[in-house]
């Protein structure tokens, strides 16, 4: 299950996800928490529904159907995380991974602080996997992330708000081997590694992070464990 916004264009949110679900062998279904009018250069509207239809979407889909793991995409509002964070303190949203989308390629914040305090609050602590980028984790902690070794001082401080493992996204990163590296903590084993790949170099990153997630949360479902399922995202994303 993706609960994510739609994109118009295809590349990101509910349509990459579901296209990861099926490309990785899983059936995807999904809960619609925003529509956008967007296309790979920017964002030109952006609808949200009523959250409690948000949640009818979700009830839908968790009543008939077997879901094995969650991903969350572009929540929205603060209400919404909020909403997502209740349905993840009843138990129903199981192998959650949850991929704050805080903050945009450009740089700008997409939420007001109140949905910010909500994810750190309310949803990071029933979160299986979190992935936040550079930029997320440091509006997040409100400090810099730069190097390698700052991405993982923030993945383990980032632990300490209740998920299991954190990723910090490395396509920022600054790296003396020219690779991109995401720094993976597993706060069961208190264990910094890395992820890495050569960095490729194109123009064309946009849904990168959802696909990521979403392979994560596919991997998952099909039961793998935790650092399986991320290494095959990272070589999903990097293919």
């Amino acid at each position: 299950l993706t609960i994510a916004g739609s994109d118009s264009g295809g590349g990101a949110g509910i349509q990459a996800d579901l296209l990861t679900f099926a490309s990785l062998g899983v059936h995807g279904t999904s809960a619609v928490t925003a529509l956008t009018a967007q296309n790979p250069v920017g964002v030109t509207g952006v609808h949200v529904p009523p959250v409690d239809f948000l949640v009818a979407q979700v009830d839908a889909v968790l009543d008939d159907l077997p879901v094995a793991a969650v991903k969350t995409g572009m929540l929205a509002t603060e209400e919404v995380v909020r909403a997502v964070a209740g349905l993840a303190a009843a138990g129903r949203l199981p192998r959650l991974v949850v991929d704050p989308v805080l903050v945009s390629s450009t740089g700008a914040r997409l939420l007001d602080p109140g949905a910010e305090r909500a994810y750190t609050e309310d949803l990071f602590p029933h979160a299986l996997v979190i992935t936040p980028n550079t930029r997320e984790a440091a509006a997040l902690l409100g400090r810099a992330v730069v190097t390698v070794d700052d991405a993982g001082a923030a993945a383990r401080d980032l632990a300490a708000l209740g998920p299991r493992w954190v990723v910090v996204k490395g396509g920022h990163l600054a790296d003396d081997r020219g690779d991109a590296v995401d720094v993976v903590y597993d706060a069961a084993s208190d264990a910094v590694t890395g992820l890495r790949a050569p960095r490729v170099a194109t123009v064309n990153d946009h849904g990168t992070g959802c696909t990521f997630a979403a392979a994560t949360a596919a991997r998952l479902a099909a039961g793998a464990d935790v650092g399986n399922a991320l290494a095959v995202a990272k070589r999903f994303v990097h293919a």
